[in-house]
């Protein structure tokens, strides 16, 4: 497997404070050698931020650093309209855009919205739907579509992206099916824990180990092979990020006591990135190298990643 380019990914920072001091802190992880600013889209359990409008702003106040939604809810845009929004963005960034869609998971959204929480297969049957409508609109001919969940009838599809041959598109997940559509539609694969209606809890965590993430990558490979594709990019977002002593992570009680009772399967997991930053760097390139990882997002505190940052962008 050929090494791939280190690609680091930093958390959108919080509008707690005013404009001027959020475009700041914008422009700082710009500086810091970020490749991308994310933005996670929830409208429960206090999330503030609009993750399209963040990610248009963020583009706004910087000059090189991309953006994009980690994740988004398929049930909650027309993959028409999305994929328009995303070209628009794309042209007026000079080519700094990605997509990050994926099933939905978190029903309190559902429920905070009045929004229907459909059964796992059927979501993620509409989200192949709207993945290969955002596909055509970024070919750039009309778009007809006759589907079960969509229907579009020649829509025009403008404007042309910069990117080619497109913006990357991101599916994130972490069962089979999720996996297997990374694997024949995505650009980058985003390879996590299965999510259920508690987060994360024991059995997500068991679904982190070593092992685990080796066959979830492998699923996402054969799938791509399967379809006549380059195999995607890997992102992973480590969920145990300790460094020098210093806690970077949240703990996550459930989650967290299941892999501290599991150490052996744990033992060279990407989950958990611990040490001084000579240490990190070795962990994160051998698991590059190893496992095809190449996008990595490591936790909300850009200081104090940044070193780890600073080493491996330069590659």
């Amino acid at each position: 497997m050929s090494a791939r380019r280190f690609r680091f990914l930093a958390t959108m920072p919080r509008l707690s404070k005013d404009a001027r001091t959020w475009a700041a802190d914008l422009r700082r992880i710009e500086d810091l050698g970020f490749h991308s600013v994310v933005v996670s889209e929830h409208y429960s359990h206090g999330w503030a931020m609009d993750a399209l409008t963040a990610m248009n702003f963020a583009l706004a106040n910087t000059t090189r650093l991309r953006a994009m939604p980690l994740v988004l809810n398929n049930d909650l845009h027309h993959p028409a309209i999305l994929a328009k929004a995303i070209a628009t963005a794309d042209f007026l960034s000079a080519g700094r855009v990605a997509v990050g869609i994926g099933a939905g998971f978190l029903e309190d959204d559902y429920e905070a919205l009045g929004a229907t929480y459909d059964a796992p297969p059927i979501r993620i049957d509409r989200l192949q739907e709207a993945l290969q409508i955002i596909t055509a609109f970024f070919a750039g001919a009309p778009v007809t579509f006759n589907g079960y969940h969509y229907k579009l009838d020649g829509l025009e599809a403008l404007p042309r992206p910069v990117q080619t041959p497109r913006p990357p598109i991101l599916v994130g997940g972490g069962g089979a099916k999720m996996l297997v559509l990374a694997g024949r539609y995505a650009d980058i694969a985003g390879v996590h824990c299965q999510q259920g209606r508690r987060a994360f809890d024991e059995k997500a965590a068991e679904g982190m180990s070593r092992a685990s993430i080796d066959k979830k990558i492998r699923m996402v490979f054969t799938a791509a092979s399967s379809a006549g594709r380059p195999a995607p990019e890997i992102q992973f977002t480590c969920y145990d990020v300790n460094i020098g002593g210093v806690q970077i992570t949240p703990f996550r009680p459930s989650f967290s006591d299941y892999i501290a009772a599991h150490p052996l399967d744990f033992a060279d997991s990407p989950t958990l990135l611990h040490g001084d930053v000579e240490k990190c760097v070795d962990d994160l390139q051998r698991w590059r190298d190893e496992l095809g990882i190449c996008c990595w997002h490591l936790g909300e505190s850009v200081d104090a990643v940044a070193p780890i940052v600073a080493r491996l962008s330069a590659e």
